[in-house]
């Protein structure tokens, strides 16, 4: 039987494979495996288990929503949130047999959890109430039946992308004793705690402080029996991950100090507990800790990082580097090695008690994700699980073609090029440019749904990290702040000469452009600038800094970073970075989607370009996607994915026929 082309309908055929945990014990994997459930037009997730030689496994937990799975030290229960109509709250269940059992019943639902080094107790976050004076405006029950409240804000940012308006509501940390199941507050105050970790004794637990404007946060540690806070670090830092060395000497952390703003590399820092001293370990050069690649596969939440080795003498972590993202070795000395191979996307990782193993939750641009067993002294891989092979193997999917190209004012970037399903020698095709968000990610060596189906339908689909990507070095990733609009986007159109001169397939009369959030703000951007695409899609987009700035939820924060403004010193350099200042020029059909619920890139964005497009007597429409936030590319609503699918296939296929 032959392969078929990828139809856009073929999202609800993927399994997602993420959050790998390996029992300490039995080397075991827990992990989340994740479904389209089609009839009720959402996600079914489930805890699945692996052995660690891949030979036995299967279903766990028979939630519709449960996640983030995490053994206990002595290997005998699973913890993990399970998410009903009323709330996500921590279960509990016994790996030799027996029921799961659920653990908290907090009205606002657990934010993250972590077992103490003994098994005795777990830290959880949760949202509360912190004095009286805020009660009047959190949802209090018997208020909220009468009558509506009336919201009062002190923060600065007001709303959170994902979560709405800020509520009064703040994080904080609550133990939890399995023995007694009693539940007690060990954090306070209007300082947001989120997620604790334990020192290797377990007589400190501690934690990252989540900022009001997104900016630099702390690390803070306390006794869990009583006493004072002690802040280890000195407000320099944005930090994202943290953990105790195997030893509880030092705290390690990732982070970065913004010199550069979002365009700032992070590094490895870590404070003695003995000294208090914040250091730097070590500088990776090109390689830009964590995963910052993007896809409309990748849904998993960030991987716990650094993991030490049995003896704390190296660390790994997740480094992108030149399209790929690879799990690092990074020795106490700051030397640092790749542990993975090949071209890969790594989204997550664990590793085994003893250090022998790295289990790798990993994307190629052939399948959209699996488990892989790593051996850390010869690098041998065993591949555990084959989530998708059924599927794939009906498809006739395009590969990737990577290419490096020298730009016309001496940059080197690197790009790729999927040829069209079925291409015939001779024949010309049309050709999508696409362009991903940030501008500090990047796209990575990892399967695209989305770029499948253009393949599929005779498109040629051209991608690359232009400058400002993350995995080329310090200096190529804030080589566009400041300058939106300008090397960037002559990175792109050279990328575009490039492929035209290479290429004889392609069609230079029928190329199109699209992109989303940072992306999107590109693709309004290039429309505005150059007639030379006969159509256009911008999703999730930036039209206008100057009113960008006070209504997303990073608006202050970026447009400062990025744009170096605000409105009220520097209205022309804002306005003159504004796609919307350039619509009089536009010829391009362009095709608007939107979240009517994207806090990050808000609505009001789309609906400036849109109407002044029409009156302006533009060709274009805009796509409202109800109850669809900033994420919905990757775990949005199935329906309304599969609709933003077909509105993009329908408006290239109409306009480039």
């Amino acid at each position: 039987m032959g392969k078929r082309k990828v139809l856009t309908e073929d999202l609800y055929g993927y399994q997602w494979i993420s959050d790998p945990s390996v029992c300490p014990v039995t080397g075991s994997i827990a992990y989340v495996h994740t479904m389209i459930d089609k009839e009720k037009n959402n996600y079914r997730k489930h805890i699945h288990f692996i052995t660690l030689d891949g030979s036995q496994g299967g279903q766990f937990t028979n939630g519709d929503k449960d996640e983030f799975p995490a053994w206990s030290p002595n290997g005998s229960e699973l913890a993990f949130l399970r998410t009903t109509d009323k709330s996500r709250q921590l279960w509990i269940i016994p790996v030799y047999g027996g029921q799961a059992k659920q653990l908290t019943f907090v009205e606002h639902g657990i934010g993250s959890f972590n077992w103490s080094p003994d098994g005795n107790f777990i830290a959880f976050t949760t949202r509360v109430v912190e004095d009286q004076e805020h009660k009047a405006f959190v949802g209090q029950k018997e208020r909220y039946q009468t009558h509506e409240q009336a919201q009062v804000f002190t923060l600065t940012n007001t709303k959170r992308e994902g979560m709405g308006l800020w509520d009064g509501l703040h994080s904080h940390i609550f133990i939890l004793d399995l023995k007694s199941l009693q539940i007690r507050q060990v954090t306070t105050g209007e300082l947001d705690a989120v997620k604790p970790f334990w020192s290797p004794d377990g007589r400190q637990l501690s934690f990252l402080t989540d900022p009001d404007v997104n900016t630099f946060n702390d690390i803070f540690s306390l006794n869990p029996n009583g006493g004072n806070l002690i802040k280890w670090t000195d407000s320099t830092l944005s930090i994202s991950q943290a953990r105790y060395s195997p030893d509880g000497k030092r705290i390690i952390c990732i982070g970065s100090d913004r010199l550069y703003g979002s365009a700032t590399q992070n590094d490895l820092y870590f404070v003695s507990v003995e000294g208090g001293t914040l250091s730097r370990l070590t500088e990776m050069q090109d390689v830009q800790l964590g995963n910052l690649a993007l896809s409309d596969m990748l849904a998993a939440s960030a991987s716990p990082s650094p993991l030490f080795s049995a003896d704390g003498s190296f660390l790994y972590v997740l480094g992108s580097l030149h399209g790929n993202v690879q799990v690092y070795r990074v020795s106490m000395d700051g030397t640092y090695e790749e542990t993975t191979r090949g071209d890969r996307n790594v989204y997550q990782y664990a590793i085994t008690s003893d250090g022998r193993y790295l289990v790798a939750a990993s994307s190629d641009p052939s399948n959209p994700g699996d488990l892989y067993r790593i051996d850390t002294h010869t690098n041998e891989e065993l591949r555990l699980t084959k989530s998708n092979d059924e599927l794939l193997q009906q498809l006739d999917i395009s590969l990737p073609e990577p290419f490096w190209l020298g730009t016309s004012d001496g940059w080197n970037v690197q790009g790729w090029i999927m040829k069209p399903i079925g291409m015939e020698e001779g024949k010309k095709y049309p050709m999508i440019l696409q362009i991903h968000g940030g501008p500090h990610a990047l796209y990575a060596n990892s399967y695209s749904h989305e770029f499948q189906t253009l393949t599929s339908q005779g498109c040629v689909v051209l991608y690359m990290n232009p400058r400002g990507s993350f995995g080329y070095g310090q200096t190529f990733a804030k080589a566009c702040r400041g300058d939106f609009g300008g090397g960037d986007y002559q990175d792109l159109m050279d990328a575009v000469d490039h492929v035209l001169g290479t290429c004889d397939f392609v069609d230079e009369t029928r190329l199109g452009v699209m992109g989303g959030s940072y992306g999107g703000f590109m693709t309004n951007w290039i429309v505005g600038h150059t007639n030379r695409f006969r159509a256009a899609v911008t999703d999730r987009s930036i039209s206008n800094w100057l009113s960008f700035y006070g209504t997303s939820d990073i608006g202050i924060s970026y447009t400062e970073g990025e744009i170096e403004g605000n409105p009220w010193d520097d209205v022309e350099k804002l306005w003159k970075h504004s796609p919307l200042a350039y619509v009089k020029h536009i010829e391009t059909p362009l095709l608007i989607l939107h979240g009517e619920n994207d806090l990050r890139c808000p609505i009001e964005q789309a609906e400036q370009f849109y109407v002044a497009l029409k009156r302006l007597d533009k060709r274009t429409q805009l796509v409202r996607f109800p109850k669809a936030n900033h994420a919905m590319l990757r775990s949005g609503v199935p329906s309304l994915r599969l609709e933003r699918l077909n509105q993009i296939n329908g408006w290239f296929n109409n306009i480039l026929p």
